[in-house]
Protein backbone atom coordinates (compact mmCIF):
# COMPACT_ATOMS: atom_id res chain seq x y z
CA UNK A 1 0.00 0.00 0.00
CA UNK A 2 2.77 2.47 0.80
CA UNK A 3 4.02 1.97 -2.58
CA UNK A 4 0.82 3.17 -3.96
CA UNK A 5 0.45 6.17 -1.71
CA UNK A 6 4.06 7.16 -2.74
CA UNK A 7 3.44 6.31 -6.52
CA UNK A 8 0.71 8.45 -6.48
CA UNK A 9 1.99 11.71 -4.31
CA UNK A 10 4.45 11.21 -6.54
CA UNK A 11 1.91 12.24 -9.27
CA UNK A 12 1.23 15.54 -7.80
CA UNK A 13 4.90 17.09 -9.36
CA UNK A 14 3.76 16.68 -13.10
CA UNK A 15 0.14 17.63 -12.13
CA UNK A 16 1.65 20.92 -10.70
CA UNK A 17 4.23 21.47 -13.49
CA UNK A 18 1.01 21.08 -15.75
CA UNK A 19 -1.55 23.49 -13.80
CA UNK A 20 1.87 26.00 -14.09
CA UNK A 21 1.32 25.47 -17.48
CA UNK A 22 -2.21 26.47 -17.80
CA UNK A 23 -1.78 29.10 -15.34
CA UNK A 24 1.14 30.77 -17.47
CA UNK A 25 -0.98 30.31 -20.81
CA UNK A 26 -3.85 31.97 -19.06
CA UNK A 27 -2.42 34.97 -17.38
CA UNK A 28 -0.09 35.68 -19.91
CA UNK A 29 -0.91 34.59 -23.42
CA UNK A 30 -4.70 35.06 -22.86
CA UNK A 31 -5.23 37.42 -20.34
CA UNK A 32 -4.77 41.23 -20.88
CA UNK A 33 -1.66 43.09 -19.82
CA UNK A 34 -2.01 43.08 -16.13
CA UNK A 35 0.04 46.56 -16.23
CA UNK A 36 -2.65 47.96 -18.49
CA UNK A 37 -5.47 46.85 -16.08
CA UNK A 38 -3.69 48.22 -13.03
CA UNK A 39 -2.90 51.55 -14.38
CA UNK A 40 -5.95 52.21 -16.93
CA UNK A 41 -6.88 52.85 -20.22
CA UNK A 42 -5.11 56.19 -19.63
CA UNK A 43 -1.36 55.21 -18.55
CA UNK A 44 1.61 56.03 -20.91
CA UNK A 45 3.67 53.78 -22.47
CA UNK A 46 6.70 54.57 -19.65
CA UNK A 47 4.31 53.73 -16.67
CA UNK A 48 3.29 50.47 -18.32
CA UNK A 49 7.03 49.88 -19.02
CA UNK A 50 7.77 50.48 -15.25
CA UNK A 51 5.18 48.74 -13.48
CA UNK A 52 5.79 45.86 -16.07
CA UNK A 53 9.34 45.72 -15.06
CA UNK A 54 8.24 46.15 -11.50
CA UNK A 55 5.98 43.10 -11.52
CA UNK A 56 8.91 40.80 -13.66
CA UNK A 57 6.71 40.44 -16.47
CA UNK A 58 9.34 41.41 -18.74
CA UNK A 59 11.26 38.51 -17.97
CA UNK A 60 11.53 35.97 -20.83
CA UNK A 61 8.62 33.33 -21.15
CA UNK A 62 10.45 30.51 -20.12
CA UNK A 63 11.87 32.34 -16.79
CA UNK A 64 7.79 33.32 -16.03
CA UNK A 65 6.71 30.14 -15.59
CA UNK A 66 9.96 28.90 -13.86
CA UNK A 67 9.14 31.37 -11.13
CA UNK A 68 5.26 29.42 -11.65
CA UNK A 69 6.83 25.95 -10.31
CA UNK A 70 9.44 27.12 -8.21
CA UNK A 71 6.52 29.21 -5.92
CA UNK A 72 4.60 25.86 -6.43
CA UNK A 73 7.26 23.53 -5.03
CA UNK A 74 8.87 26.09 -2.06
CA UNK A 75 5.54 28.07 -1.39
CA UNK A 76 6.72 31.27 -1.37
CA UNK A 77 4.06 33.25 -3.64
CA UNK A 78 5.73 36.90 -3.34
CA UNK A 79 3.29 39.27 -2.49
CA UNK A 80 -0.02 40.85 -3.35
CA UNK A 81 -0.15 43.26 -6.43
CA UNK A 82 -2.97 44.84 -4.61
CA UNK A 83 -2.09 44.67 -0.70
CA UNK A 84 1.67 44.32 -1.18
CA UNK A 85 1.36 41.64 1.69
CA UNK A 86 3.11 38.27 1.89
CA UNK A 87 0.77 35.64 0.30
CA UNK A 88 1.49 32.80 2.44
CA UNK A 89 0.70 35.41 5.29
CA UNK A 90 -2.31 36.08 3.81
CA UNK A 91 -2.92 32.48 3.51
CA UNK A 92 -2.40 31.76 6.74
CA UNK A 93 -4.22 34.64 7.95
CA UNK A 94 -7.37 33.91 6.22
CA UNK A 95 -6.90 29.92 7.03
CA UNK A 96 -8.90 29.68 10.42
CA UNK A 97 -11.79 32.16 9.64
CA UNK A 98 -12.72 29.77 6.79
CA UNK A 99 -12.31 26.70 8.76
CA UNK A 100 -14.89 27.89 10.90
CA UNK A 101 -17.35 28.62 8.70
CA UNK A 102 -16.75 25.51 5.98
CA UNK A 103 -15.72 23.10 8.98
CA UNK A 104 -18.93 22.70 10.76
CA UNK A 105 -20.83 23.68 7.97
CA UNK A 106 -19.80 20.86 5.54
CA UNK A 107 -19.97 17.85 9.11
CA UNK A 108 -23.55 19.22 10.03
CA UNK A 109 -24.51 18.82 6.44
CA UNK A 110 -22.86 15.37 5.80
CA UNK A 111 -24.24 13.98 8.70
CA UNK A 112 -27.79 15.40 8.24
CA UNK A 113 -27.87 14.53 4.51
CA UNK A 114 -26.73 11.00 4.96
CA UNK A 115 -29.42 10.73 8.04
CA UNK A 116 -32.32 11.96 5.81
CA UNK A 117 -31.09 9.79 3.02
CA UNK A 118 -30.97 6.43 5.36
CA UNK A 119 -34.88 7.88 6.52
CA UNK A 120 -36.10 8.20 2.74
CA UNK A 121 -34.36 4.65 1.90
CA UNK A 122 -36.45 2.86 4.54
CA UNK A 123 -39.72 4.92 3.45
CA UNK A 124 -38.70 4.35 -0.12
CA UNK A 125 -41.87 5.18 -2.39
CA UNK A 126 -43.92 6.20 0.48
CA UNK A 127 -45.37 9.72 0.68
CA UNK A 128 -42.19 10.36 3.18
CA UNK A 129 -40.08 9.83 0.32
CA UNK A 130 -41.97 11.71 -2.24
CA UNK A 131 -42.03 14.50 0.16
CA UNK A 132 -38.16 14.45 0.40
CA UNK A 133 -37.59 14.69 -2.84
CA UNK A 134 -40.10 17.16 -3.95
CA UNK A 135 -38.33 19.42 -0.90
CA UNK A 136 -34.76 18.56 -2.62
CA UNK A 137 -35.63 19.50 -5.89
CA UNK A 138 -37.70 23.10 -4.35
CA UNK A 139 -34.30 23.64 -2.60
CA UNK A 140 -31.78 23.30 -5.27
CA UNK A 141 -34.31 25.23 -7.82
CA UNK A 142 -33.63 28.43 -5.52
CA UNK A 143 -30.54 30.52 -6.22
CA UNK A 144 -27.98 30.57 -3.75
CA UNK A 145 -27.81 34.41 -3.45
CA UNK A 146 -31.53 34.58 -2.53
CA UNK A 147 -30.64 31.92 0.78
CA UNK A 148 -27.90 34.55 1.65
CA UNK A 149 -30.14 38.18 0.90
CA UNK A 150 -33.00 36.79 2.23
CA UNK A 151 -31.52 35.42 5.98
CA UNK A 152 -29.56 38.77 6.00
CA UNK A 153 -32.75 40.99 5.98
CA UNK A 154 -35.28 38.20 7.34
CA UNK A 155 -33.20 36.40 10.33
CA UNK A 156 -30.76 39.15 10.68
CA UNK A 157 -31.94 42.53 10.41
CA UNK A 158 -35.85 42.08 10.62
CA UNK A 159 -35.83 40.05 13.70
CA UNK A 160 -32.17 40.37 15.04
CA UNK A 161 -31.62 36.51 15.64
CA UNK A 162 -28.23 36.44 14.03
CA UNK A 163 -25.35 39.31 13.23
CA UNK A 164 -25.86 40.63 9.68
CA UNK A 165 -21.98 40.46 9.23
CA UNK A 166 -18.82 40.98 10.17
CA UNK A 167 -16.01 38.58 12.62
CA UNK A 168 -14.51 38.23 15.75
CA UNK A 169 -11.30 35.61 16.00
CA UNK A 170 -10.37 33.76 18.98
CA UNK A 171 -13.29 31.35 20.38
CA UNK A 172 -15.93 31.28 21.29
CA UNK A 173 -16.32 34.91 19.71
CA UNK A 174 -16.40 34.01 15.93
CA UNK A 175 -19.65 31.86 17.11
CA UNK A 176 -22.39 34.53 16.34
CA UNK A 177 -20.56 35.69 13.40
CA UNK A 178 -21.05 31.98 11.39
CA UNK A 179 -23.74 30.55 12.65
CA UNK A 180 -26.17 31.84 9.89
CA UNK A 181 -23.87 31.20 7.01
CA UNK A 182 -23.43 27.35 8.37
CA UNK A 183 -27.39 27.27 8.36
CA UNK A 184 -27.33 28.66 5.16
CA UNK A 185 -24.81 26.44 3.49
CA UNK A 186 -26.91 23.77 5.29
CA UNK A 187 -29.81 24.67 3.26
CA UNK A 188 -27.84 24.97 -0.27
CA UNK A 189 -26.17 21.27 0.36
CA UNK A 190 -28.94 19.30 1.58
CA UNK A 191 -31.08 19.00 -2.34
CA UNK A 192 -27.82 17.47 -3.83
CA UNK A 193 -26.55 15.75 -0.81
CA UNK A 194 -29.63 14.00 -0.24
CA UNK A 195 -30.41 13.27 -3.56
CA UNK A 196 -26.91 11.42 -4.17
CA UNK A 197 -26.75 9.48 -0.81
CA UNK A 198 -30.72 8.11 -1.43
CA UNK A 199 -29.26 7.23 -5.34
CA UNK A 200 -26.65 5.47 -3.58
CA UNK A 201 -28.79 3.79 -0.96
CA UNK A 202 -31.32 2.48 -3.62
CA UNK A 203 -28.66 0.85 -5.49
CA UNK A 204 -27.70 -1.30 -2.80
CA UNK A 205 -31.27 -1.69 -1.46
CA UNK A 206 -31.80 -3.52 -5.10
CA UNK A 207 -28.85 -5.78 -4.57
CA UNK A 208 -28.69 -9.59 -3.95
CA UNK A 209 -27.35 -9.73 -0.78
CA UNK A 210 -30.36 -7.47 0.30
CA UNK A 211 -32.86 -10.21 -0.89
CA UNK A 212 -30.84 -13.13 0.31
CA UNK A 213 -30.88 -10.95 4.05
CA UNK A 214 -34.37 -10.81 3.60
CA UNK A 215 -34.63 -14.29 2.88
CA UNK A 216 -33.25 -15.33 6.26
CA UNK A 217 -35.66 -13.29 8.02
CA UNK A 218 -33.30 -10.08 8.95
CA UNK A 219 -35.68 -6.40 9.30
CA UNK A 220 -35.66 -4.14 6.61
CA UNK A 221 -34.02 -2.02 9.69
CA UNK A 222 -31.25 -4.07 10.06
CA UNK A 223 -30.67 -4.52 6.59
CA UNK A 224 -31.01 -0.81 5.88
CA UNK A 225 -28.77 0.39 8.77
CA UNK A 226 -25.69 -2.28 9.11
CA UNK A 227 -25.77 -3.91 5.34
CA UNK A 228 -26.69 -1.15 2.96
CA UNK A 229 -25.21 1.86 4.97
CA UNK A 230 -21.57 -0.34 5.01
CA UNK A 231 -21.64 -1.15 1.40
CA UNK A 232 -22.76 2.63 0.38
CA UNK A 233 -19.70 3.72 2.25
CA UNK A 234 -17.21 3.70 -0.94
CA UNK A 235 -19.36 6.04 -3.07
CA UNK A 236 -20.35 7.73 0.09
CA UNK A 237 -16.32 8.22 1.24
CA UNK A 238 -15.82 9.08 -3.11
CA UNK A 239 -18.56 12.02 -2.67
CA UNK A 240 -17.65 13.83 0.48
CA UNK A 241 -13.73 13.17 0.68
CA UNK A 242 -13.14 14.91 -2.80
CA UNK A 243 -15.14 17.86 -1.46
CA UNK A 244 -12.81 18.73 1.41
CA UNK A 245 -10.03 20.32 -0.97
CA UNK A 246 -12.75 23.14 -2.17
CA UNK A 247 -12.85 24.26 1.64
CA UNK A 248 -9.57 25.45 1.32
CA UNK A 249 -11.37 27.93 -0.94
CA UNK A 250 -13.81 28.85 1.79
CA UNK A 251 -17.43 29.35 0.52
CA UNK A 252 -16.65 32.24 -1.56
CA UNK A 253 -19.81 33.81 -1.93
CA UNK A 254 -21.03 33.45 1.89
CA UNK A 255 -17.64 35.07 2.89
CA UNK A 256 -18.11 37.72 0.75
CA UNK A 257 -21.10 38.87 1.65
CA UNK A 258 -21.09 38.46 5.30
CA UNK A 259 -17.53 40.25 5.14
CA UNK A 260 -15.72 36.88 7.08
CA UNK A 261 -12.00 37.11 5.91
CA UNK A 262 -11.23 33.91 4.56
CA UNK A 263 -9.99 32.60 2.30
CA UNK A 264 -12.61 32.69 -0.19
CA UNK A 265 -12.75 36.87 0.39
CA UNK A 266 -8.96 36.60 -0.27
CA UNK A 267 -10.07 34.42 -3.40
CA UNK A 268 -13.00 36.71 -4.68
CA UNK A 269 -10.65 40.33 -4.01
CA UNK A 270 -7.76 38.52 -6.37
CA UNK A 271 -10.44 37.91 -9.33
CA UNK A 272 -11.91 41.52 -8.73
CA UNK A 273 -8.30 43.15 -8.65
CA UNK A 274 -6.57 41.19 -11.17
CA UNK A 275 -3.92 40.07 -8.76
CA UNK A 276 -2.64 37.41 -10.89
CA UNK A 277 0.01 36.03 -7.74
CA UNK A 278 -3.40 35.54 -5.52
CA UNK A 279 -5.07 33.83 -7.64
CA UNK A 280 -1.87 31.27 -8.90
CA UNK A 281 -1.27 30.73 -4.67
CA UNK A 282 -4.85 29.54 -4.86
CA UNK A 283 -4.85 27.58 -7.59
CA UNK A 284 -1.93 25.56 -7.37
CA UNK A 285 -2.99 24.86 -3.39
CA UNK A 286 -6.42 23.49 -4.62
CA UNK A 287 -4.36 21.38 -7.25
CA UNK A 288 -2.61 19.92 -4.27
CA UNK A 289 -5.14 19.78 -1.68
CA UNK A 290 -7.04 17.70 -4.36
CA UNK A 291 -4.21 15.26 -5.05
CA UNK A 292 -3.60 14.79 -1.39
CA UNK A 293 -7.32 13.80 -0.29
CA UNK A 294 -7.35 11.59 -3.65
CA UNK A 295 -4.94 9.24 -2.24
CA UNK A 296 -6.57 9.57 1.21
CA UNK A 297 -9.84 8.55 -0.72
CA UNK A 298 -8.30 5.20 -1.94
CA UNK A 299 -6.69 4.45 1.44
CA UNK A 300 -10.83 4.74 3.13
CA UNK A 301 -11.60 2.20 0.52
CA UNK A 302 -9.54 -0.29 2.50
CA UNK A 303 -10.62 0.59 5.66
CA UNK A 304 -14.43 0.40 4.44
CA UNK A 305 -14.26 -2.55 2.21
CA UNK A 306 -11.07 -5.09 3.19
CA UNK A 307 -11.77 -6.65 -0.52
CA UNK A 308 -9.95 -3.54 -1.81
CA UNK A 309 -6.54 -3.42 -2.59
CA UNK A 310 -3.69 -1.22 -3.23
CA UNK A 311 -1.27 -2.03 -5.58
Amino acid sequence: MWQYILRRLFYIIPTILGVALIIFIIFNVVAPDPALIMLGKHATVAQIAELRNELGLNKPMWAQYLDIVKSAFTFEFGRSWTTKQEIIQMIKNGAIPSLTLTLPAFILSTVIAISISLVVSFFRGKWIDKCAVFFCVLLMSVTSLAYILFGQWFFAYKLGWFEISGYESGFPDFIPYVVLPVIIWIILSIGPDVRFYRTVMLDEIYQDYVRTAKAKGLSERVILFKHVLKNAMIPIITFVVIQIPFLILGALLLESFFSIPGLGGITLNGVYNSDFPVIKAMTILTAMAYIIFSVITDVLYTVVDPRVRLK
